[in-house]
């Protein structure tokens, strides 16, 4: 898996599964005994990142302020947005609703859990929805992925928490 994540971080969906193999230190053979194909790999490893993600969004609602917590989180989800977008996309585009894995829902979930602890908090809009924010951030991802720099895809970022919050942050 790990040689996977890596493989496919670097040369992005199409990856060599003989490189993977070859890094991994296993014979092709080997991996297709464990993955029968590269949608069960990409599955495999989609499924390891998000769940990595959505622990995130577990520990900053327990360790953090809402606001804090909201926004970090929204953080990481552009940052995994960012780097491994065509990983979920080549898994729809190949035979969608086959991998049994729901990546949107689950970060639509930690998105809801942790929006709604800002909202009680009273410092998140009542009217903003999770899938509002996905979006919002899936489309900063989506807009800004060929972007060495992070820097624009952080301010459009900050743009989108401003219009979240109950109150403006910032003094006009």
């Amino acid at each position: 898996m790990a040689a996977a994540q890596e493989v496919f971080t670097e040369a992005g969906p199409g990856a060599s599964l003989n490189e993977i193999a070859r890094r991994a230190g296993v014979g092709p053979g080997t991996l297709y005994r464990h993955f029968p194909n590269r949608q069960a790999l990409l599955t495999a490893v989609l499924r390891d990142r998000v769940q990595a993600l959505c622990e995130q969004a577990q520990n900053l609602h327990t360790s953090d302020s809402p606001d804090g917590a909201l926004s970090r989180w929204l953080g990481a989800f552009l940052a995994h947005a960012r780097a491994h977008h065509g990983m979920g996309s080549a898994l729809m585009v190949n035979e969608p609703g086959t991998s049994g894995l729901d990546c949107h829902q689950l970060i639509v979930n930690a998105t809801a859990h942790l929006l709604a602890q800002a909202q009680q908090h009273g410092t998140a809009r009542a009217d903003v929805t999770a899938g509002d924010l996905v979006q919002l951030v899936t489309g900063i991802a989506l807009s800004t992925a060929h972007d060495k720099d992070a820097e624009p895809a952080r301010r459009l970022l900050a743009l989108v928490l401003d219009a979240a919050h109950a109150a403006p942050r910032r003094s006009a």
